[in-house]
């Protein structure tokens, strides 16, 4: 057990990224029924976006919050000028749209930044506690403060607010909702503000736990979907639960006799895992 723990303390991290990307995921499905491809190519271009501020010497919380608007805008322009024009679409044809946005800031953010990997360096990095013989630098540990506190906000704003009940309904009757006085567009622009603030925090996250690579951060949404179908796209805790096992899991990889050099591959055996036991179950049901 001493051998494992710090696996599994190092592995909250990048697992509460998966969560907090995966709940990002499922508030945007809930409310549009759209899955949402770009969240990852929203992550990496709201780090490069910091990247380039602190270069320049901006101080953290404005970098930070330069970044995070610069996902939520672009996301707020997608749901608010696109998607609606591919509301009459199959659900498959409005998340496939998203594809197409995630090409165009994947290679905005190679011909803009380059395609070399970068570390961000947060100035957090520099303090740290030990925690179980593994030392935690306190960009980690507001990481970990930060995604409970977005998921239990997130939580609240759907039990508990008018635009939170409206997305619920949505999700269960768009139709009639709509009949209903609902105003759809509205609650869906909404929930693609909500899907981007949760796409430029994950991205600055893992840029700074990982590396600061376009494709590396798009690949985020991989995981993301594990986790997000593991809640079969409907329950937050379930989804968050997943997402921070997912973490936890990659993590305790190094330790399983010759798999140590495919851990990476952890989140995507996951995926296709999670991929297979929800049609199974689709199917008898």
């Amino acid at each position: 057990m001493s051998e494992i723990l710090p696996f599994l303390v190092s592995g909250l991290g990048v697992g509460a990224v998966y969560a907090m990307s995966g709940v990002g995921l499922v508030v945007l499905y809930r409310s549009s029924g759209v899955l949402n491809f770009a969240f990852g190519a929203l992550g990496a271009i709201a780090a490069y976006v910091a990247w380039s501020a602190l270069d320049r010497e901006w101080p953290l919380l404005l970098a930070a919050f330069a970044a995070v608007s610069t996902a939520v805008v672009i996301s707020f322009a997608y749901g608010r000028l696109l998607a609606p024009r591919l509301a009459a679409s199959d659900p498959t044809v409005r998340s496939i749209g998203t594809l197409g946005l995630a090409l165009v800031l994947l290679g905005f953010t190679e011909w803009f930044w380059g395609e070399q990997p970068r570390r961000l360096v947060l100035p957090t990095d520099s303090e740290a506690i030990e925690l179980a013989e593994v030392r935690l630098t306190y960009t980690r540990v507001v990481g970990l403060a930060l995604a409970v506190s977005m998921m239990a906000a997130v939580g609240l704003l759907l039990a508990r607010t008018r635009i939170g009940l409206a997305m619920r309904a949505l999700a269960d009757q768009r139709e009639l909702s709509a009949i209903l006085g609902i105003r759809v567009l509205q609650v869906d622009t909404a929930a693609w503000v909500i899907s981007g603030a949760f796409a430029g925090v994950c991205g600055l996250l893992l840029a700074n736990i990982v590396r600061l690579q376009a494709t590396v951060l798009t690949f985020l949404v991989i995981p993301a979907f594990a986790a997000a179908i593991i809640g079969r796209l409907s329950s937050l805790p379930a989804t968050a639960a997943a997402g921070l096992a997912i973490g936890i899991l990659e993590a305790v990889a190094v330790l399983v006799p010759g798999f140590s050099p495919f851990r990476a591959a952890t989140p995507f055996l996951i995926a296709l895992a999670a991929i297979v036991l929800w049609r199974d179950a689709s199917r008898k049901a």
